[in-house]
């Protein structure tokens, strides 16, 4: 049971109670994790009045993180770059594994490496650090070795940080069953179906479920616990952490989100700007499924021919693999060469990085037909566009729900989902009836637009989401830590 904060002493940190905190920040793999760090980087170094470090373990998974990092320092040059040399891993012994989740191992083994890091050695010693949920259970006890307060980022929904924070509670109370997991109700927020539960968890030897129970069963041993949600799109959800009512003992909640996109300079915006300056208002579907999967060859052509059957323009953004470096594949190969000839001036279809914030904010775009990541969630709530939700892995099913609770777009829940039986190919039809629904719903055009305004008061300043922030930035000035009276 955590006693009340206190401030500590006899540690590495930089003096409490000085006027600009120094927060590190310590992000996983892949851009899911990624972005919003950087996000939370910027807000803290030029709307709160912090001094931040950002630690990248190199090398990088995927080329897409490179890039963001490089953009990232060069557009917040007041940012410290603070590079972890990862410990040597055997990958032979995670064949087969997710190659994100084997870098979120590669990180958690090399977490002993931190210390010179966050004692500041050339440059500032840290007043806290902030570390990924992937990372919790192992980057704790380090912060504590340091005597440094550690907060919890957690960079998916309010709602799935629920289900991670009962999750033990579940498992130890049907300790009986062995490891299944089946429908969890998470007290004071929602039913999570076994159907949406990340499919990793559903095995008890998998890297990633290993690694998911430690770090929810650390939780406990933070000083905080900070989530990129706000109160308008997932009320029950903040609202039960908040007041303990998912598990008992957590340490304090910091709501801080929709986490802004830092405004990062474009090198090149390739064609899709030009193209949707010239597209009437809201008249454009944009597709794109994220960084961290690809879909199967038949459901891009099915998929191809739907948002042509739809009669509405488009832009899509295809992938081709898992990881982009391994993707060399080319648009004429993935979808044809005659589909690509036929939407020619309605459709723009790339496989160049976009810039997301950038697309969904623009006038043209009526529609977002996502994977739901949260990022992209967040970003749609943000802009007020409408999404057809289409999950297809992780968490990805839960933080649909958050989109038709919320009511601002339609979750497909009968479509395909990664490993289940029936992971069959949605049809053209299918597709192109739901986005001509949707783009018609004018119902969820104003739920958008009303969680789009919603989000605006949270982040501004005095807004709930701002406050939280600056409670968070507080405690790190003054040095405060959670003690367990051990």
């Amino acid at each position: 049971m955590c006693s009340a904060a206190t401030p500590n002493s006899g540690d590495v940190r930089a003096t409490p109670g000085s006027s600009r905190p120094h927060v590190v920040l310590l992000p996983s793999a892949g851009m899911g994790h990624l972005v919003p760090f950087t996000r939370l980087a910027a807000a803290l170094c030029s709307g709160h009045g912090c001094d931040v470090s950002l630690v990248a373990a190199v090398p990088t998974v995927s080329s897409a993180e490179a890039r963001h990092l490089a953009a990232h320092f060069a557009a917040f040059p007041a940012v410290r770059r603070l590079e972890l040399d990862l410990a040597s891993l055997d990958v032979s012994e995670f064949a087969g594994a997710d190659p994100f989740y084997v870098r979120y191992e590669a990180i958690r083994r090399s977490a002993p490496l931190l210390a010179p890091l966050l004692a500041g050695g050339a440059s500032a010693a840290a007043s806290a650090l902030v570390a990924d949920i992937a990372l919790a259970s192992v980057v704790i006890p380090v912060a504590r070795e340091l005597r440094l307060p550690c907060y919890v980022f957690f960079t998916a929904s309010a709602t799935m940080f629920s289900f991670l924070a009962y999750l033990p509670t579940y498992l130890d109370a049907n300790a009986g069953g062995g490891h299944a997991i089946g429908d969890v109700d998470v007290p004071g927020v929602c039913r999570v179906p076994t159907s949406s539960v990340p499919q990793a968890l559903h095995d008890p030897d998998d890297i990633f479920t290993r690694q998911f129970i430690a770090n929810a069963r650390s939780l406990a041993d933070a000083d905080g616990l900070v989530v990129n949600a706000f109160d308008a799109l997932e009320p029950e959800a903040i609202a039960a952490l908040r007041q303990g009512t998912v598990a008992a003992g957590l340490p304090p909640v910091f709501a801080v989100g929709p986490l802004s996109p830092a405004p990062i300079p474009a090198k090149d915006s390739g064609s899709y700007l030009p193209w949707l300056d010239a597209q009437p208002a809201r008249s454009v579907v944009y597709v794109s499924f994220g960084s961290r999967k690809a879909l199967p060859r038949d459901q891009l052509r099915e998929l191809a021919a739907g948002l042509e059957a739809s009669g509405h323009r488009f832009l899509w953004v295809v992938k081709g693999a898992v990881v982009d470096r391994d993707d060399a594949g080319e648009l004429t190969d993935l979808l044809g060469e005659a589909f690509l000839r036929r939407i020619h001036g309605r459709g723009l279809v790339t496989m160049a990085w976009v810039r997301q914030e950038e697309v969904l904010n623009h006038p043209a775009v009526g529609l977002f037909i996502s994977h739901c990541g949260w990022n992209s969630v967040t970003e749609a709530a943000a802009s007020g566009v409408p999404v057809v939700a289409w999950p297809r892995f992780a968490d990805q099913r839960v933080n649909a729900s958050v989109v038709s609770r919320a009511g601002i777009g339609a979750w497909a829940d009968t479509w395909s989902w990664e490993g289940e039986e029936d992971d069959g190919v949605v049809s053209a039809e299918d597709i192109a009836g739901k986005v001509r629904s949707v783009m018609a719903d004018e119902s969820v055009r104003k739920a958008a637009a009303s969680v789009r305004e919603a989000a605006a008061r949270a982040v501004a300043a005095g807004g709930r989401s701002y406050r939280s922030l600056a409670e968070l930035v507080r405690r790190c000035r003054d040095g405060l830590v959670i003690t367990n009276g051990t």
